[in-house]
């Protein structure tokens, strides 16, 4: 009965986590089946403009929280714009704010990624321990620059891929659901999120905000291979919300169990202190 509970605290935790996504489909939904007064992707972009200042004011985000958003708003339209002149994708439909054929509302759909590792990180109480920040950053960089370059040399996204794996390989991504502490392999967490931003693309396409060039006429399932490169990219979101967390104080875990019942890892208890610590406590008493 308590891991039925546990279950639903942490898919309660998730969806509101998902908050931004969530509201940012709806808009595509509406959009798509609503008659607008403005071309479609205008009136998106006002929208999700919109929805990063109501989350701002309503404190659902902090303004460094923001500013990291709006960072890999940034990458993604990078991307976008190179992707779509190249062909990889287009975006159907006019729109006045749409620049070398990307609209600028598109990278709200990065920008919506980053929005839910800060809200996870908040709500479950994140910290990780053996992150490794310089090499990590170098390696999600190299990811990044991969998405380009692999159009004119050998794609490296496998041993870039491996690279990151081994980095990783001894960190772990510590979290709360209710008053109960887990972890997990931060590796695996991105394959995960990966995985359901795989699936969200799906419903991006389904509902017409971009196409592949086999969605033109019928719409398909998006290839499975897209699922790594989500997982991949989510190293890059990662490592700029990990850069503020890090300036916050909140980014590293003081090495309390992961699956014993423990206060919130951001209250300073013994809780969270090494048993070497609450013997030198113990000793100085």
């Amino acid at each position: 009965m308590t891991g039925c509970l546990q279950f639903l605290r942490f898919g309660w935790l998730e969806a509101v986590s998902c908050l931004f996504p969530v509201c940012l489909f709806a808009g595509l939904a509406v959009s798509k089946y609503v008659d607008l007064p403005v071309p479609r992707y205008d009136a998106l972009l006002v929208y999700c403009l919109g929805l990063t200042l109501l989350f701002w004011l309503v404190r659902l985000e902090t303004w460094r929280e923001v500013a990291v958003i709006f960072g890999f708003h940034l990458v993604g339209l990078g991307l976008e714009l190179f992707k779509v002149q190249v062909g990889s994708w287009q975006y159907p439909g006019e729109a006045y704010t749409k620049v070398g054929g990307v609209p600028l509302f598109a990278g709200f759909m990065y920008a919506a990624v980053g929005s839910y590792i800060c809200q996870a990180w908040r709500r479950f109480d994140l910290r990780v321990s053996g992150y490794r920040p310089v090499l990590t950053t170098v390696l999600a960089v190299l990811i990044y620059a991969n998405f380009f370059t692999h159009h004119w040399i050998v794609d490296l996204r496998i041993p870039i891929a491996i690279g990151l794996l081994v980095v990783l390989r001894r960190t772990w991504v510590f979290y709360s659901v209710g008053e109960r502490r887990y972890r997990m392999p931060l590796a695996v967490s991105f394959g995960l999120i990966g995985f359901f931003l795989w699936v969200a693309e799906n419903f991006g396409t389904f509902l017409d905000a971009w196409n592949y060039p086999d969605q033109v006429d019928v719409w398909r399932l998006v290839h499975p291979a897209k699922f790594g490169a989500w997982a991949l990219l989510v190293s890059m979101s990662f490592v700029l919300v990990a850069s503020v967390k890090s300036l916050e104080g909140r980014l590293y875990h003081r090495g309390a169990p992961a699956t014993v019942a423990t206060p919130r890892a951001t209250d300073i208890t013994t809780a969270e202190i090494s048993p070497q610590h609450e013997n030198a406590n113990q000793i100085r008493r």
